[in-house]
């Protein structure tokens, strides 16, 4: 479908009533955007739609205000038990931000109920509220909502309920099925009616979501907006009015730019994103260190219970930094972020468009820069061609100040900080080794001693990346690293036990005497032996008697190798006698 122009809400084809209009005008959304514009009067007309759109171009209220009007024309008035629109989306903090949104909506229009279900909590306490208020309209994670299908023998059988489906929205399809959750999405979509409308908003539509389009969508309608003063051919991915910069430096200069470029600008809202969640852990805690007066905030996809809290957080203030994943990169909509910096390059080109996508959001400007290796500036190229994704050079800042050798003094005062650095710098070799763009993203092209001082780690780590290396230009602390103690006391003392109940173990068991076992004298001698016992035993199973001369000479043989498995008599004495005994049953054979 062709590029759509903004206009006012009263141009729309179908009238909104009142109460949404109302909500618009609260929120303060006088126009719609060109994908709202495109969006809503075809979800509005029994199509299903998928939707793909730039980051930050008003995809939430393009269904949230078609679900609205769709269940306000049911013939039949919602009861409090059926389920009359889901929205899935991938990520918890997405998934707060749309259940606010409708919130805003919702509370002109009190006959419909809406429920939120994602992770961090007991399923029982949703369980429970889902029975006491109902939900006509679900806003859910994925795994929260295939859980609560199974639910039926704590009472609630939802499978019951959406048999009154009217709408599905699969928001940010692709990052669904890229975050593993095509299993979760089938086992829902079996419980749905096939009669509803469908529609699925993404900011890239890659061949997955593709295939989901074929398999849960009836003849969509594809829309692809792009934004307005954008040429027919350029397929840019990133907002217009966002400003793109790149800057080039080594691996043990990054952390001291990041820092001097935060300093600089201590006043703005800021994300920092980086690869892994140790990365995260890690660099939070230099950060918050390093720079003071500034609110720092980290966040990423293995804290359980405080995510939901830190975000809600996050959002209400007028400026600081928030270290985080990509559990951030995806249709989050934090007020007025100034700058989007990657410390470190996402896995995927995709996923640079979407952490971009976090400023410069409905019409307003941002900027955002990315740190790179010397070895990785063809990224750049990659990005104009598969992204469409314009970048300006930003130059490092000289004489600034290194900040590193404070760094590893942390890690020297606190033992949490020393295994927090070799937790991060081991994640961030693993994560690189799959980056989606290995070409250019080499790990053997890596310089770990440039790495490791950036890092400013204090040892290298073992791990198999760097087994058979040597690395002149890193040299480790001669303090013994095992000596360096939490500076949490309680941590220490469980440290201390766990050692001294190491040093117990290892000295029991070299205490103990080593069995050894005896060496065979002779490896035919022992492999004729296996092999007489598995005749004879053949032969007993099949039922056929031995000859008297032959079982009196196996049984003969048979206590001679005992006694001299007991060291009852000598390997060569055990020779002489076997050689003896065999020979005298022969001489007795002839004889007779």
């Amino acid at each position: 479908m062709e590029a759509v122009t903004e206009g006012s809400w009263s141009a729309l084809p179908v009238a909104l009533s009142p109460g949404v209009l109302r909500a618009l005008q609260d929120l303060g959304f006088d126009r719609m955007t060109p994908v709202q514009s495109a969006t809503i009067p075809l979800f509005m007309s029994n199509k299903d739609v998928a939707a793909e759109a730039v980051t930050g171009s008003g995809k939430t209220l393009a269904f949230v205000i078609p679900i609205l009007e769709i269940l306000l024309r049911r013939e039949e008035k919602l009861k409090k038990m059926q389920v009359g629109a889901i929205i899935i989306t991938p990520t918890r903090e997405l998934a707060i931000q749309i259940d606010e949104v409708l919130t805003h909506f919702t509370k002109h229009f009190p006959k419909f109920s809406q429920i939120l279900l994602i992770g961090g909590r007991n399923p029982m306490e949703d369980v429970e509220k889902f029975k006491e208020h109902g939900g006509n309209i679900i806003v859910a994670t994925p795994g929260r909502l295939e859980d609560l299908f199974g639910r039926k023998a704590d009472g609630l059988d939802l499978a019951s309920c959406v048999k009154s489906l009217d709408v599905l929205v699969l928001d940010e399809a692709d990052r669904l099925l890229d975050m593993g959750f095509e299993s979760s999405l089938n086992a829902i979509l079996a419980f749905l009616p096939k009669q509803r409308r469908t529609g699925l908003f993404s900011a890239t539509q890659t061949q997955e979501v593709e295939n989901l389009v074929r398999a849960g969508l009836r003849n969509p309608v594809r829309i692809s907006v792009k934004e307005k003063g954008v040429a027919a051919t350029n397929t840019q991915k990133t907002p217009t009015r966002l400003e793109n910069y790149y800057m080039i430096c080594k691996a043990d200069e990054k952390f001291n730019q990041l820092v001097h470029f935060l300093r600089q600008h201590k006043q703005e809202k800021h994300l920092v994103f980086f690869s892994t969640c140790a990365c995260v852990e890690y660099y939070g805690k230099a950060l918050e260190s390093l720079i003071k007066q500034v609110k720092i905030m980290c966040i990423h996809g293995k804290m359980k219970h405080k995510r939901n809290k830190i975000f809600t957080e996050f959002r209400k203030l007028p400026g600081g930094i928030l270290v985080c994943t990509d559990v951030m990169a995806r249709g989050i909509d934090i007020p007025e972020v100034h700058w989007v910096l990657q410390y470190d390059p996402p896995s995927s080109a995709s996923a640079f468009v979407h952490r971009c996508g976090r400023t410069a959001r409905i019409g307003n400007v941002g900027s955002a820069l990315v740190f790179l290796l010397p070895m990785e500036e063809s990224y750049i190229n990659f990005l104009s061609i598969n992204q469409k994704c314009p970048m300006q050079e930003m130059q490092p800042q000289r004489n600034v100040l290194d900040l590193l050798p404070k760094l590893k003094a942390m890690a020297l005062a606190d033992r949490a900080v020393f295994e927090k650095g070799m937790k991060a710098f081991v994640s961030y070799i693993q994560a690189y080794a799959k980056h989606e763009c290995n070409l250019i993203f080499r790990i053997k092209d890596l310089d770990f001693a440039s790495l490791a001082k950036g890092f400013a780690l204090l040892k290298m780590p073992k791990m198999p990346e760097l087994r058979g290396k040597c690395f002149p230009d890193f040299t480790p602390v001669t303090v013994n690293t095992d000596s360096i103690p939490f500076k949490d006391k309680n941590r220490e003392k469980q440290r201390q036990k766990q050692l001294e109940q190491q040093r117990k173990e290892r000295q029991e068991s070299e205490g103990k005497k080593k069995f050894i076992k005896n060496k065979s004298w002779s490896k035919q001698k022992a492999k004729r032996e296996k092999k007489r016992k598995l005749t004879a035993k053949r032969k007993r199973e099949e039922g056929s008697d031995m000859e008297d001369e032959d079982m009196e000479e196996l049984l003969n043989d048979t206590r001679l190798l005992k006694r001299l498995k007991k060291g009852k008599i000598s390997e060569e004495e055990f020779e002489k006698r076997l050689t003896g005994s065999q020979s005298k049953f022969k001489e007795e054979a002839a004889a007779d």
